[in-house]
């Protein structure tokens, strides 16, 4: 008998709905650490330790490139849950209550589209790489 089934009669959840409510809660969670870290009441460590996660998993660079081939994953799907839980766990229940809360409004709201970000991390990227290419002329030529 599959324990995944209801007494009324509702299909089981597959592994993918399974995954894809896992991610939608790791999203949540990792919206909740970016509203909360800015309070008062969470120690200067947490805030720390929540705007590296934070940045970690938002960042396109990875510790272990995405394209190495198994390895490349790895690390999105361990290091980026194992920082938003231990984050979790850092900041005080009451806080994280609220911004939870706060979180789930935003969430409704849509995904807000932030130009200027993205302009800036363009510009930062087309830098380094204008920077590089200087650096390699001036190497070779």
């Amino acid at each position: 008998m599959n324990v995944n089934v209801k007494a009324e009669g509702k299909k089981p959840e597959s592994l993918l709905q399974k995954l894809k409510a896992l991610a939608k809660k790791l999203k949540q969670s990792l919206m909740t650490i970016y509203l909360a870290y800015r309070d008062p009441r969470v120690s200067w460590f947490a805030k720390l330790f929540a705007v590296c996660v934070v940045a970690y998993a938002f960042s396109p660079v990875d510790l272990i490139p995405d394209f190495i081939p198994v390895f490349g994953y790895l690390d999105d799907l361990i290091l980026v849950p194992l920082g938003v839980y231990i984050t979790l766990r850092l900041i005080p229940t009451e806080v994280l209550e609220e911004y939870r809360a706060m979180a789930e409004e935003r969430r409704k709201l849509g995904k807000p589209k932030n130009w200027l970000t993205g302009a800036i991390i363009i510009a930062v990227w087309l830098g380094l790489a204008l920077a590089a290419s200087l650096y390699l002329y001036k190497l070779f030529f």
